[in-house]
C-alpha cells in the first residue's frame, strides 16, 4: 500500500508543478503503424485484425505531432513498452514523463528538470554538469572529436573484461564506457550533455560545433534517469536519420520498421522551436524509495517473466 501511495503522491506533485506553468496534459495512443528506428531499441510487435503494429517505445512522434497543430507546452504521464532483456534497471513495460517545453532549449531544459525534482522530492540536491567530450578526456584520454575507433576499442579491451571487440562500431564503444565506466563515478544527480552528433537521435545540432548535438542525459548515481534535447524540426534531416537507422537495424539482422509518415508530415508543416525530455518514473521511484531493483518499485508485475537479476 506505502509503494501505491508513494507513486500516487508522486504523480500529484508532477500534475501541480506543470498545472502551475500553464501546460497541457495530453493522452497519446500506445499502438501504431510505425514505431521508434533507432537500432538500441527494439519495439514490442502486435497483430490488429491481422495488421502489424508496435506498442509505443514514448509518445514522443505523436506528442510532437500535437505540438505541431496546438504550438502549446505539453505532457504526458504513460506506459511506454521495449522489447528489453529484464534486470534490475530494466522492464518491458514502463512509466514515463515526457514534456516539451515550447520556446526553449536543452539547456534551459536541464535546468526546468532540476526545479521539478528538487520541487517533487521536497529534498533539495546538488545537480552537477559535465560535458560527454570532457568526461571522456577526463576519465579515459579519449579526444572524441578524432574519431578514432581503433582506440576506442581497445579503452573497452582494458576497461570491460569478456567484450569481443571486433564488431563494434564507435558508438557502441562510447555506449558500453560511459555506462559500464564513466558512470560508474557519478555521485548523486550528473547532468551529461553535448552528446556527440553521431548520437543525435531527434535532436539538433550545435550551431556552433556541428560535431556536437544539444542532447543531455540525467544520471542518479550510475542509474540514467532522463533524456531530453533541443529538438530537430528539419523533416529531411529527420527522414536522413530514420533510413540510417534502419540500414544500422539490417546490418545487425534486425528488423527494418516503417518510417512514422504523420510525424515526418508534421515536421513538414513546421514545429516550433523547443526542447524535450523523457524521464522514467518508475527509476525516480527507485530512487526516491531508496530501492535497487526496479521490480520493487511497480504497482504490479503480470508478464509472468523469470526474476530479474
Amino acid at each position: 500500500m506505502e509503494r501505491l501511495r508513494q507513486r500516487a503522491r508522486l504523480y500529484k506533485k508532477i500534475r501541480a508543478f506543470f498545472d502551475e506553468l500553464d501546460y497541457l496534459e495530453v493522452d497519446t495512443p500506445l499502438l501504431g503503424v510505425s514505431t521508434n528506428t533507432d537500432y538500441h531499441i527494439q519495439s514490442i510487435e502486435a497483430s490488429l485484425m491481422g495488421h502489424q503494429r508496435f506498442l509505443q517505445t514514448s509518445p514522443e512522434f505523436a506528442m510532437k505531432r500535437l505540438l505541431v497543430e496546438n504550438r502549446c507546452s505539453l505532457y504526458q504521464i504513460c506506459h511506454a513498452f521495449r522489447d528489453e532483456e529484464r534486470g534490475r534497471f530494466h522492464h518491458p513495460e514502463f512509466s514515463l514523463l515526457e514534456w516539451y517545453n515550447v520556446g526553449s532549449d536543452y539547456m534551459q531544459l536541464m535546468q526546468q528538470v532540476e526545479t521539478l525534482l528538487n520541487q517533487i522530492l521536497e529534498k533539495p540536491s546538488e545537480f552537477v554538469k559535465a560535458s560527454y567530450f570532457d568526461l571522456f578526456e577526463e576519465h579515459l584520454d579519449l579526444r572524441i572529436s578524432e574519431g578514432n575507433t581503433e582506440l576506442y576499442r581497445q579503452r573497452v579491451k582494458e576497461n570491460i573484461p569478456g567484450i569481443d571487440i571486433h564488431t563494434l562500431q564507435q558508438d557502441d564503444c562510447l555506449d558500453l564506457l560511459m555506462n559500464a565506466v564513466i558512470a560508474k563515478t557519478f555521485k548523486g544527480y550528473t547532468f551529461v550533455y553535448d552528446y556527440p552528433a553521431t548520437q543525435a537521435s531527434l535532436a539538433r545540432l550545435k550551431p556552433t560545433d556541428p560535431l556536437k548535438a544539444e542532447r543531455f542525459e540525467l544520471f542518479y548515481n550510475d542509474l540514467e534517469l532522463a533524456n531530453g534535447f533541443s529538438e530537430l524540426t528539419d523533416a529531411t534531416e529527420q527522414r536522413r536519420r530514420f533510413e540510417q537507422d534502419n540500414a544500422r537495424r539490417r546490418n545487425h539482422g534486425q528488423m527494418i520498421y516503417p518510417l512514422d509518415e504523420d510525424f515526418l508530415n508534421a515536421l513538414e508543416s513546421g514545429l516550433p522551436a523547443c526542447a524535450g525530455v523523457a524521464l522514467g518514473l518508475d527509476r525516480l521511484l527507485m530512487v526516491q524509495l531508496q530501492s535497487d531493483q526496479l521490480q520493487s518499485v511497480l504497482s504490479l508485475d503480470t508478464l509472468g517473466l523469470p526474476t530479474a537479476l
